[in-house]
C-alpha cells in the first residue's frame, strides 16, 4: 500500500466529513453485535453500507468486529484510520463518497486467531457473518461437501480449537464454546456468491462436527438441533473492483483527506434475505434490504443471468487482450454472446421473481457491465472459475440436453475459461487470462498436457468433476466445449464466438 502523503491529512474519526457520515452514533467495542469474517472490499461496499443505514435509522447493538484473512494490510490500515474508510460510488456521472463507520475493531486471523475466536464466541455476538469468497467454504467442487483432503480441515479436525485454520474450523469451534456455556443462539450470515449459501454453510458445518473425535461432536450437535443457531439463506448483489490509486487520488481530491482503503463500487446494490434470524438482527431494510421466506428465485436470477454472464464476457474479453469488463462489452461479439447466453440459456432455467421487472433488470445488467468510470476487471471476474461455474452452467446445461438441446454458449463459456487457465502448449491466452488465480490451474494444466485435442481435454475435465457428476451422461457437450476450444486455439475467441452464434 501506498505512504499518506505529507501534504494531505489522513482520514479518521476526527477529521470524517460529518455530510459522509451514513450514521453519527460514536460505536465502542461494547457496541459489538457481529463479526464479520472477510474484511474484504465486497463486505465493506456492500454490508456495511447496509449496516450503516440501520444504525442511522435506529439503535442496537450492531458495531461490526471485521476479521481479516491472510492479509493484514486492511486491517492495519483500518486501525491507522480510528477504523474509517470511504466508499466511492463510482458512475460516469460522477462520484459519490459516504463513510459506514459501522466497525468496531478489525482482527486478522493469523495474527490474532484466538482473539478471533474469542469475539465468535462471545454472548454480545448475534451474528456471525461472512464474505469469504466461494473458495474460503473448503469444500469439494466434484462432490460438495467438505473437502476432507484440504490441509487446513485436515489440521482443524485434529485439534487446534482456540486457532483454527479454516473458516469452517473457526464456525465450528465458536459454536462449541458456545454450546459449551449455554450461550445465547447465533446466526450464521453467509454473504457469498452460493446457491443456497445459508443451506450450504449449514451442510458443511454439520459435516465438519460429523467428522470431530468421539467426544467432540455430542453437546454441540444437540445445541444446533434444538434450534439455537440459524442459517438463513441470502442473495448478495453489487459489483466491487478492487482499490486502485485512482480512488485514492479521487477521495483525496474531493475530501482533502488520505484514505488508504478506500473502496470503488457501483451505485448498484442489492440484498435480498431469509428473515430466520437466531437473535435480533438490524433494520437492514432502512438502506433497502429486501427480507422474504424465499430467496431462491432472486438467488438463480442474480447466480445465473449476472454472475453466468458476466464469466462469459469476462473470459472472451480476457482472451481478446481486454483488461476490463466494459472493454469487453465494447466487442460486440461479446456483447451478442452475452445476450444469447442470457437470453437463450440462462433465462429459461429460471422462475423471474413477480416483482422484478425482466426487460428493465436485464437493461440494467448491460448499464452496469457497461460502466466504464468503474474499470472491473477481467482477471478479477474470471477468477475462482473453478468454484464458481459449478454453480451456474451445470443445472442449465441439463435442463437444455434432456429437452434435446445444445446450449452452444454455455459450452462456449466452459471452453473460454478452458482456454484462459489451461491453453495448450504454445498457446499464449494472455496477460489477463494469464493473471486469473484458480485452485485448478495446476490440475487443469496437467490435463491439457495429456490430452492430445480439445474435446479430449473437455472429456477428461468433465470426468475430473469440474461441473459435477451428472452432465456425464451427456458426451455430447464436452464434444461441443472440445471444439470450442480448438477454435479458440486456432483462430481466436471472435471466431467461437461466431461459431456459437450461428450454431444457436
Amino acid at each position: 500500500m501506498n505512504t499518506a502523503p505529507t501534504q494531505t491529512a489522513r482520514l479518521t474519526a476526527a477529521t470524517s466529513p460529518v455530510g459522509t457520515l451514513l450514521h453519527h452514533r460514536t460505536l465502542t467495542p461494547a457496541d459489538t453485535g457481529i463479526v464479520h469474517l472477510g474484511l474484504g472490499n465486497f463486505h465493506r461496499a456492500h454490508q456495511a453500507v447496509y449496516t450503516g443505514a440501520a444504525l442511522a435509522h435506529e439503535e442496537g447493538p450492531w458495531g461490526t468486529l471485521g476479521v481479516a484473512g491472510r492479509s493484514t494490510a486492511v486491517a492495519d490500515a483500518l486501525r491507522a484510520q480510528d477504523l474509517r474508510y470511504t466508499v466511492a460510488e463510482v458512475s460516469p456521472d460522477g462520484m459519490r463518497y459516504t463513510i459506514p463507520a459501522i466497525h468496531t475493531g478489525v482482527l486478522a486471523t493469523t495474527r490474532e486467531p484466538k482473539q478471533v475466536q474469542r469475539a465468535l464466541a462471545a454472548p454480545g455476538t448475534r451474528i456471525l457473518s461472512l464474505t469469504v469468497t466461494e473458495n474460503g467454504y473448503t469444500y469439494s467442487p466434484r462432490t460438495g461437501g467438505l473437502d476432507l483432503d484440504h490441509p487446513g480441515i485436515r489440521a482443524d479436525l485434529r485439534g487446534n480449537r482456540a486457532a483454527p485454520q479454516t473458516t469452517l474450523g473457526r464456525i465450528v469451534r465458536a459454536l462449541q464454546e458456545r454450546a459449551a456455556t449455554h450461550g445465547a443462539p447465533l446466526t450464521v450470515l453467509s454473504c457469498d456468491n452460493l446457491v443456497g449459501n445459508g443451506d450450504h454453510t449449514r451442510r458443511l458445518v454439520e459435516e465438519f462436527i460429523a467428522h470431530l473425535p468421539a467426544g467432540e461432536c455430542e453437546e454441540v450437535t444437540a445445541w444446533l438441533a434444538a434450534g439455537n443457531v440459524s442459517f438463513p439463506n441470502t442473495m448478495v448483489d453489487r459489483i466491487v473492483p478492487a482499490t486502485t490509486d485512482a480512488e485514492r487520488t479521487a477521495v483525496a481530491d474531493a475530501l482533502g483527506l488520505h484514505d488508504e482503503v478506500p473502496v470503488p463500487a457501483e451505485p448498484f446494490t442489492m440484498w435480498v434475505l431469509e428473515d430466520r434470524f437466531a437473535a435480533s438482527r438490524p433494520a437492514w431494510e432502512a438502506g433497502g434490504a429486501l427480507f422474504t421466506d424465499d430467496v431462491e428465485p432472486y438467488e438463480l436470477l442474480k447466480v445465473r443471468l449476472l454472475n453466468g454472464t458476466h464469466s462469459l464476457i469476462a473470459y472472451l474479453g480476457a482472451l481478446a487482450g481486454c483488461d476490463t469488463i466494459p472493454q469487453s462489452t465494447a466487442q460486440p461479439f461479446v456483447t451478442e454472446a452475452a445476450r444469447a447466453v442470457l437470453h437463450n440459456e440462462y433465462l429459461p432455467s429460471l422462475t423471474v421473481p413477480d416483482d422484478v421487472d425482466l426487460d428493465a433488470y436485464v437493461a440494467q445488467l448491460f448499464t452496469r457491465w457497461s460502466n466504464s468510470a468503474l474499470g472491473h476487471r477481467t482477471r478479477q471476474v474470471g477468477s475462482d472459475g473453478s468454484v464458481k461455474l459449478r454453480q451456474r452452467v451445470p443445472d442449465p446445461a441439463l435442463l437444455h440436453l434432456r429437452a434435446g438441446r445444445m446450449p452452444h454458449h454455455l459450452a462456449l463459456t466452459i471452453a473460454a475459461y478452458l482456454s484462459c487457465l489451461a491453453p495448450a502448449s504454445g498457446s499464449d491466452p494472455g496477460e489477463h487470462a494469464a493473471a486469473m488465480i484458480d485452485p485448478s490451474r495446476e490440475r487443469l494444466t496437467a490435463l491439457r498436457a495429456r490430452t492430445e485435442d480439445g474435446p479430449s481435454f473437455a472429456a477428461a475435465v468433465l470426468d475430473d468433476g469440474l461441473l459435477g457428476d451428472e452432465l456425464r451422461e451427456h458426451p455430447e457437450f464436452p464434444s461441443r466445449i472440445g471444439e470450442f476450444v480448438d477454435i479458440i486455439q486456432s483462430r481466436g475467441p471472435h471466431a467461437a464466438a461466431l461459431e456459437a452464434a450461428r450454431s444457436a
